[in-house]
């Protein structure tokens, strides 16, 4: 039996998603748990996969994996969530077919990278943004890999502001190693008037323009959700969900003291 997860966790304090040995990882914690349950072996034999890496310090409401098991009355959010630290929780599970690759079989991802957005021109970030859309080579923005084709494309592109915070939604079939900050820091350059319209077309042509830009914090960005073209039929645990909500207003509360902690850190002047 191939079964499917849907996991959302704060990355705060991870080395990224991917297993990585020494490092705590989400994928370390979650083998952890699927084994300590005795529902998978081992990464091999269950054909683990996910529906894409983040990086360390990433988060997720959405990380799709899959893996085979023969104990399906296990492999449920409640259960799993048991053996699992309170950063990292699964709330949906599905039965799905043999052949079903959670990043292969995925036709969109989204995600959302938050930010303090009072010092930038909102209306220049959004008219640059549309530059951005379509089929492009992002080879000026993302961590270059071997051999590994670098044209994607970029399907919606959704700025808004919500008080003193700017989130920026991208969605695209597929995104380059830090390709969703880069983006964010070529946006930011415009939008504080570093750069111009111009210079974001060229960053779009890497065969005549080439340049390294930094990617912006990790800490502001979220893998949102991953589409596939076939329906899945997701349960939903409703148990899971109200857990990771008590959990998630722990967190909240904690930075919002610690905001205001760091408030009075400085002495006046």
């Amino acid at each position: 039996m191939r079964v499917a997860l849907k996991i959302a966790y704060v990355g705060t304090g991870y080395h990224g998603s991917q297993i990585q040995p020494d490092v705590a990882t989400i994928e370390g914690e979650l083998f952890n748990a699927l084994k300590q349950l005795d529902i998978i072996k081992d990464q091999k034999t269950s054909r683990f996969s996910s529906s894409g890496r983040t990086d360390a310090g990433v988060h997720a409401r959405e990380q799709v994996v899959a893996f085979d098991t023969d104990k399906q009355n296990l492999a449920i959010p409640r259960v799993i969530n048991s053996r699992l630290p309170n950063s990292i929780w699964v709330w949906a599970h599905a039965v799905v077919t043999d052949d079903f690759d959670p990043r292969r079989k995925a036709v969109s991802r989204k995600y959302r990278y938050i930010m303090s957005g009072e010092q930038y021109d909102i209306s220049r970030i959004r008219a640059a943004s549309k530059i951005l859309l379509g089929e492009h080579d992002f080879a000026n923005f993302c961590t270059k890999e071997d051999n590994k084709a670098t044209t994607r494309n970029v399907e919606r592109i959704d700025v808004r502001v919500n008080g003193t915070l700017t989130k920026i939604d991208i969605q695209a079939n597929s995104f380059l190693w830090n390709m969703v900050r880069k983006i964010v820091t070529a946006l930011t350059m415009v939008g504080s008037g570093v750069r111009d319209e111009d210079w974001l077309v060229q960053m779009l042509e890497p065969e005549f323009y080439e340049e390294g830009i930094e990617p912006s914090p990790a800490y502001g960005l979220t893998l949102m959700e991953v589409e596939y073209p076939d329906p899945i039929d997701w349960c939903k645990d409703a148990y899971a969900i109200r857990r990771a909500n008590e959990h998630v207003h722990d967190y909240m509360v904690r930075h919002r003291v610690m905001a205001e902690v760091m408030e009075h850190l400085v002495p006046g002047e």
